[in-house]
């Protein structure tokens, strides 16, 4: 599946290298007029980070999203500084379809395992940024990839992979993830297509959303090859290195 995305700062389309909030780029677009490009090209799944609330929880740009959501037709997901089961909830009630969850998976995973088990996992994903050290382990970075969680994708992935129990009623494991080589994002060097294949083969129960790099369709090829259920695309649509409809051309939304 192709995800179109947009990064938003005090509501303007941004987009960042390699997470810097020093290092932005400001685009003379209108978000909802370019999510309704996107949406009108055939995408099915629309991705919105609130750059602005990841920075500072405080600042999170809801009003805008609420905004966004109700002048589209797709589903939407969105992260961004959310903390609370409050902000979790709003976003939801709003018509969010699925809630995009970073630090706090890291900080405070159980907090997160109830929200799946409240919300179910079709309503939350786990945003894992990682930075590839030299020994090749994936530390998962927090707070807009200020800092290091300390954990490794592995470790967190095995916190939320397990399901609940069978008196649920709802399947409380790990469905959709997020996973963005932050060495990649925002450079068009070309997606980290080792890092999809290894976790797709991984862990095969979840579906795993590539982000970081996206340079031109073969990678979208590269990316579709490597058994990831979706990507997502931000600077290369923003900068028309190609169009939504002809990501799709290469890999038809399910």
């Amino acid at each position: 599946m192709i995800i179109p995305a947009i990064d938003l700062i005090d509501g303007q389309v941004v987009r960042l290298y390699q997470g810097d909030y020093d290092k932005k780029t400001t685009f003379d677009l209108s978000p909802l007029a370019q999510l309704k490009s996107y949406q009108d090209q055939g995408a099915k799944l629309l991705h919105i980070v609130d750059l602005t609330g990841a920075k500072d929880p405080n600042q999170r740009q809801i009003k805008l999203i609420s905004e966004l959501v109700a002048g589209l037709d797709v589903d939407i997901q969105v992260g961004g500084g959310i903390r609370t089961e409050q902000q979790v909830s709003e976003l939801l009630n709003i018509g969010v379809k699925r809630v995009v969850i970073g630090s706090l998976a890291v900080k405070e995973p159980e907090l997160v395992k109830s929200w799946l088990n409240k919300y179910g996992s079709d309503a939350i994903c786990l945003a894992l940024d990682v930075n590839i050290n030299a020994n090749g382990e994936k530390i998962v970075a927090v707070s807009g990839w200020q800092s290091a969680g300390g954990k490794t994708l592995e470790s967190l992935v095995a916190e939320f992979e397990r399901p609940g129990s069978e008196s649920d009623s709802k399947n409380t494991a790990l469905k959709h993830a997020l996973v963005t080589d932050i060495s990649r994002d925002g450079t068009l060097t070309g997606a980290n297509t080792k890092l999809y294949t290894e976790l797709a083969a991984t862990y095969p129960t979840i579906l795993w959303q590539a982000s970081g790099g996206i340079a031109t369709l073969d990678d979208v090829n590269a990316i579709k090859g490597s058994k990831a259920a979706g990507i997502i695309i931000g600077k290369a649509l923003l900068i028309n290195q190609f169009t939504v409809k002809e990501a799709i051309q290469c890999w038809p939304n399910a």
